[in-house]
């Protein structure tokens, strides 16, 4: 067959370790054909074939998400004003004080996650205080991770909770001296009361939800994402809240690759759940764009250790491993892989005791399962794990919490948390992935940073170099090292012939950029089967995806965008800063970011220094 599309004059890393790096590529029905030298390809064109000139740009795998929650983001997307990148507490007040004056009642403004304290130059969240000043009567609800989430006073209104609203287990509902809601819900160190609380507000309607999730696979697209592997989540329910997907999936909308785990919802209701999956549900069910993947993350609530690291470790129940026997031998028996979720090495090694029990009467052998996160897991752990045959999905959780985690156990402990390098080492089955919307943003490359810098998104350095990758191994874990999480292994990750024509065109160079800027990396260019989904600048003609605008009109995707809220502008919400600032005359360091300024290092508020009088102005308002 003549190729399809012939991409040529490019720096393509293939991640093929017998031809590196080429000029060119083939591609037909959707996969890679040919790849080689610009001579080579050329020549395999009919006059049917579509060439495009890449212009010496670097092309790369497109990356996979190896745990992340598009089934449940796409939902809620539309509803969402993302605080992802944004990196003052000024500029992120700003967006939700001009959100709130659009908003319309009885919708709320929600900022739901993939944020932390840290990344803001005033390293705090807002008071309840100062978010009641800018929203007075439209609800507000801001989630930071998973260990608390700050609800105005027409929030608490709209939830109904008073003062004689009880404490849920393993929550705290913070009150004043007389016994009434302050607006601070605490996981204690259960998040379900955050949960819960969110799940009290306004959903969108179905039409609404199908526009909403095409926008969230254009947001990832934008960022370079071709696939994702769906962790499934709380208060998400097979099959009722996968219409969405189904139907676009069938409408042949999808944008994103997506293979789907399932997720039980009521605890001592798990092996109930997975038994009527087994029966109605086939593995792999579906296509290359729409698969179902096995079991979990959740797979028995007893065995949930939350990750709130402002907390100490939740003991997990005695019978936990009961529990989990009854359901590993369900998926066992059909051949079912799972995911688990587990952050201690100490839930880990107990998993691995039920593991290796059932492992001596039904065999594991070619049953793709895996931990996910796995925070402090053990080398002993980890040889475990290798010999029954699993593997490890990480996540970036410590660039948002790692502060937290200094904070609580030590920086000698952060050091290898998780311990990514040591599993490549010893040959575990190793990726990576964001865990968003909720806990970390789903930029892949804030994940691919972490893996290089060390760093967290507030500037922390917690891993030394000896526990750090170079670009290419990360690379790695984000492509094909995934493939084995969703049972694809010689069929993505690679640009190579037999594989998946997914691909990405950075706007700078990865592996040659310094280190500060990987986060800031954007797709010029997005291939999903050969099919453009996403083009900008010199490939923007070729982008034939159409989307109305997000749904409803007041959605907040249509002012700010997703991360660092690129639709605001660029930089992302600086531009209104002399609208929003009020003062006579800017400063003539800060401009009109006073609030910026007051909230740095710098003493500005000294009248007898530099940054006092005699150097700038922000001491002055």
């Amino acid at each position: 067959m003549q190729p399809d599309l012939i991409l040529h004059n490019a720096r393509i890393t293939t991640l093929d370790r017998t031809a590196p790096l080429v000029q060119a590529v083939a591609i037909t029905d959707g996969t890679f054909a040919e790849a080689g030298r610009d001579g080579d390809i050329l020549p395999l064109a009919d006059p049917a074939t579509r060439i495009i000139d890449m212009g010496g740009r670097l092309v790369l795998p497109g990356l996979i998400d190896n745990h992340t929650h598009v089934v449940r983001g796409g939902l809620n997307y539309n509803m969402e004003l993302r605080w992802d990148g944004v990196r003052s507490l000024s500029d992120a007040m700003s967006m939700l004080r001009r959100q709130v004056e659009i908003t319309p009642p009885p919708q709320w403004v929600r900022v739901i996650g993939g944020f932390t304290e840290h990344q803001f130059d005033e390293k705090r969240l807002p008071t309840l205080d100062e978010i009641n000043a800018v929203a007075p009567d439209t609800p507000v609800f801001i989630l930071h991770l998973y260990d608390r989430a700050l609800l105005n006073a027409a929030a608490l209104r709209a939830v109904g909770y008073d003062r004689h609203t009880p404490n849920p287990p393993g929550g705290e509902i913070q009150r004043d001296a007389r016994g009434n809601p302050t607006g601070l819900l605490l996981a204690k160190p259960n998040a379900g009361i955050l949960y819960a609380t969110l799940a009290r507000g306004p959903k969108l309607p179905f039409d609404y939800q199908l526009n909403s999730t095409r926008h969230f696979m254009r947001e990832l697209n934008r960022l370079g994402i071709t696939g994702v592997i769906d962790a499934g989540g709380g208060m998400q329910n097979y099959p009722e809240d996968y219409e969405i997907i189904q139907k676009l999936a069938a409408d042949d909308q999808l944008t994103v690759r997506l293979a789907y785990n399932l997720f039980t919802q009521k605890p001592k209701e798990e092996k109930a759940d997975f038994l009527n999956w087994t029966k109605s549900v086939t593995y792999r069910q579906g296509d290359d764009y729409f698969r179902h993947n096995g079991a979990g993350e959740m797979l028995v609530f007893s065995a949930a250790d939350f990750e709130d690291f402002r907390e100490p470790r939740p003991d997990l129940s005695p019978g936990m491993e009961d529990d989990l026997e009854d359901v590993v031998r369900i998926l066992a028996e059909n051949h079912w892989p799972w995911r688990m979720h587990a952050t201690y090495d100490e839930t880990i090694s107990r998993a691995l005791d039920v593991f290796e029990k059932v492992n001596r009467d039904i065999p594991l052998t070619g049953i793709n399962w895996f931990f996910d996160h796995a925070e402090t897991i053990s080398d002993r752990s980890l040889d475990r794990v290798a010999a029954l045959g699993g593997g490890v999905a990480v996540q970036h959780r410590m660039a948002y919490q790692g502060e937290y985690f200094v904070e609580r156990y030590g920086a000698r402990a952060a050091e290898a948390t998780p311990p990514v390098a040591r599993m490549l080492e010893k040959g575990v089955r190793t990726s990576a992935g964001t865990d968003a919307t909720r806990v970390a943003s789903y930029n892949p490359w804030v994940g691919l940073s972490w893996l290089i810098s060390g760093r967290t998104v507030g500037g922390l350095r917690i891993t030394p170099e000896r526990n750090r990758l170079d670009r290419d191994t990360a690379l790695r874990m984000w492509t094909e090292k995934v493939a084995w999480f969703s049972n694809d292994e010689g069929r993505r990750g690679r640009i190579s012939p037999g594989y998946l024509a997914d691909l990405i065109v950075p706007d700078r160079d990865f592996f040659s950029c310094p280190e500060d800027d990987i986060p800031d990396i954007t797709s010029e260019l997005t291939m999903v089967g050969g099919k453009v989904v996403y083009g900008k600048g010199d490939f923007a003609d070729l982008d034939r995806t159409q989307i109305p605008p997000a749904m409803p009109d007041w959605s907040p995707v249509r002012r700010f965008g997703g991360y660092a809220a690129w639709g605001a502008g660029e930089p992302a919400v600086a531009k209104t800063a002399a609208v929003r600032c009020g003062c006579a005359s800017a400063c003539g360091v800060h401009g009109h970011d006073h609030a910026g300024a007051w909230g740095a290092s710098l003493p500005v508020s000294d009248l007898k220094g530099f940054w006092g009088a005699l150097g700038c102005a922000c001491w002055a308002v």
